[in-house]
């Protein structure tokens, strides 16, 4: 399990804020999406969970141990960052040497069998790959190194539909077999819907959100509405804790918080014209909470 508590990061000597107070509980056995606004910190608290940077206050506990300057609980982690290095010359093959001498219980053989699964030549010079296939290698390396704790920054990032299908059925299958935590940092919350069974929102530097995604889904509605006057639709907006509200032409759009029955019950005490509730996408929630939290562009070229 981990357990990151109250964790603040800044940067330039205090100046710029990467993180503040932040806290998030992984349960084992979980494919955790880490969402975010650009800048909210994804990157930052990766590093942080792996060990690579010191959160200035707070800690992250892996396994009840604090991951920073802990060997022991560093073996058992294998971070991929957005933008991964690759020496001149290196090759598939020479890659799986480093990590092989990083990460113990790093499985070559399957490495391997990953490698001509997907065709990609073991002896072939990385930076000739292009950016997709440098992905795929990276990929096929943390789902290889026996890692119990498997961090990615970005994983979808310059692949295609068809690899992006494959890297989720392997990631979920590394789940299964070997029992590994993944975390995933991803702007594709497409990806992420399909995969992940918990999700954490982060906007400027804090914790907006963090819930089971199907719990999530549950506790925010989105309804669409005709009403008869704009009264009746005032009073109605005062009885339900709506995050956001928009209108097409007479149709009112609404997302609301709560229970969905008890949200639909509000709204036909009213007698609307029409009324119907409409499952919300990952998308759709991470647009809602963070526009309640002060993010809202929509009007930003009007």
């Amino acid at each position: 399990m981990i357990e990151i508590k109250n964790v603040t990061k800044n940067f330039s000597f205090g100046e710029i804020k990467a993180l503040s107070e932040v806290s998030l509980t992984i349960a084992d056995g979980d494919i955790f999406g880490l969402i975010g606004t650009n800048g909210a910190g994804k990157s930052t608290l990766l590093r942080i969970m792996s060990g690579v940077l010191k959160p200035d206050t707070g800690e992250v506990l892996i396994d009840g141990e604090n991951v920073y300057e802990n060997v022991n609980v560093k073996k058992n982690i294998c971070f991929i960052p957005d933008n991964v290095y690759f020496a001149p010359n290196s090759t598939p093959k020479s890659e799986a040497g480093l990590f092989e001498a990083v990460h113990p219980g790093f499985d070559k053989k399957r490495f391997f069998s990953f490698l001509q699964k997907l065709s990609l030549d073991p002896e072939q010079r990385v930076n000739t790959f292009s950016k997709g296939m440098k992905r795929q290698l990276t990929i096929l390396l943390a789902l290889s190194s026996g890692s119990k704790y498997v961090f990615f920054d970005e994983t979808f990032d310059g692949l295609d539909p068809v690899m992006r299908q494959t890297v989720k059925g392997a990631i979920a299958d590394a789940v299964c077999e070997m029992q590994i935590c993944p975390v995933i940092a991803s702007h594709n919350m497409r990806e992420l819907e399909d995969i992940s069974g918990s999700v954490g929102l982060l906007h400027k530097g804090g914790v907006l959100l963090s819930d089971n995604l199907d719990d999530m889904k549950l506790n925010v509605q989105k309804v669409q509405l005709v009403m008869k006057d704009a009264a009746d639709l005032e009073k109605l907006l005062s009885e339900l804790d709506v995050v956001s509200k928009d209108a097409m032409g007479s149709m009112n759009i609404l997302v609301v918080r709560g229970n969905h029955d008890e949200i639909m019950s509000r709204v036909n005490a009213f007698c609307p014209v029409f009324a119907e509730s409409i499952p919300l996408t990952l998308e759709e929630v991470f647009i809602s909470e963070t526009s309640a939290g002060g993010y809202d562009l929509k009007d930003l070229f009007v």
